[in-house]
């Protein structure tokens, strides 16, 4: 297995009614040097301006950037590439980046290489220490910016140490 760590910017909180903006991933793995990055224009006219600020881009950048289906069948092809064994998606917010990122899957492929589910690495970071209300963020090491494949960095540095504190995750 591979664990890929994901983080979506998009310009609204519901994939469907809104759109991805941008994407990164990396590979857990000890030196964190195998990275993706995607920007897809809106696939829909709404859009939220407080959450597309978030990502730094404008709506005129935005409607520039990649077709999604170029972007998802690179982004398929890349998972292949570079996973060993089946991949599994890992964010800090299931809820928020795996919805997107499957939505998108799903819509232009037709599939999801990361299948069905996700983990949380809150719920991760809370098991091993057991503790419900345990705080983690403050284990990563990349300053969180909101470029995603940053903030990926970031929490994919929380689960390499997360394996240093005893985490049965099988890193290549």
């Amino acid at each position: 297995m591979s664990y890929f760590v994901v983080d979506v910017e998009a310009d609204g909180p519901a994939p469907g009614l809104f759109s991805m903006v941008c994407f990164g991933a990396i590979v857990v793995e000890p030196s964190l040097s195998k990275t993706f990055y995607g920007e897809t224009r809106p696939i829909i006219s709404a859009y939220q301006k407080e959450a597309l600020a978030i990502s730094g881009f404008s709506r005129k950048e935005h409607e520039k950037f990649d077709d999604p289906l170029r972007v998802m069948t690179d982004f398929s092809n890349w998972i292949k590439e570079v996973s060993i064994g089946h991949p599994i998606f890992i964010t800090d917010n299931p809820a928020f980046d795996f919805a997107f990122i499957n939505y998108y899957f799903h819509w232009l492929l037709g599939r999801n290489p990361f299948g069905y589910s996700a983990r949380r690495i809150g719920d991760l970071y809370c098991g091993l220490v057991k503790d419900s209300r345990a705080k983690w963020k403050n284990l990563r090491d990349t300053k969180h910016t909101h470029h995603p494949v940053d903030d990926a960095k970031g929490n994919a540095e929380v689960l390499l140490k997360m394996a240093d504190m005893g985490l049965n995750i099988k890193l290549i």
